[in-house]
């Protein structure tokens, strides 16, 4: 009976703390629906207001070549976090080309982790606290022992791959 009562306990528990993926909210500040905390890659962008950019502008986003051949002899076992709102203009242009730039160094997607926020860029559960988000999209670049190498805050200052590079050859 006891170990009937754990079981049920840890079981609840784990629900308890299970975060729904890509969980939909109406954001006060915006007046529409967002999506907010953890998302998967698909659900990010199939969501409407986010797919109307995103598909198109990841279509024609043409890394640059000499930057991605540095790059490719770069990227090993880091891993990103990308915090970015649903709604938010800078995240819908930079988000689609940032994952074509993954995408063409075949960066594991495994290794990504994508947390939406609200017009307060905010997330529930504490799930960004600690990270200093202030602006939005924030790529944030770990490597593998999970110390943070750099970010890319709204937008690049160079281009995204650019960018990206600098991160890497600080961390060589």
């Amino acid at each position: 009976m006891k170990k009937l009562l754990s079981i049920i306990l840890v079981i609840s528990a784990m629900n308890v703390s299970a975060q729904e993926i890509n969980k939909k909210i109406h954001d006060q500040v915006h007046n529409k629906d967002i999506l907010i905390n953890a998302c998967t890659r698909e659900g990010m962008a199939t969501f409407p207001e986010f797919k109307e950019m995103y598909d198109p502008l990841y279509a024609a986003y043409t890394p640059d070549a000499a930057t991605m051949i540095e790059l490719k002899k770069l990227v090993k076992k880091e891993k990103i976090k990308i915090v970015f709102g649903t709604w938010c203009g800078d995240s819908k242009v930079n988000v689609p080309n940032f994952l074509k730039i993954m995408d063409a160094l075949h960066f594991k997607e495994k290794n990504i982790e994508f947390i939406a926020v609200d017009g307060h860029k905010k997330a529930e559960n504490g799930i960004i606290d600690g990270l200093d988000i202030k602006m939005v999209p924030t790529f944030i670049i770990y490597d593998h022992k999970g110390i943070e190498l750099g970010r890319i805050i709204e937008g690049p200052k160079t281009t995204l791959e650019g960018d990206l590079l600098a991160i890497y050859k600080k961390k060589s």
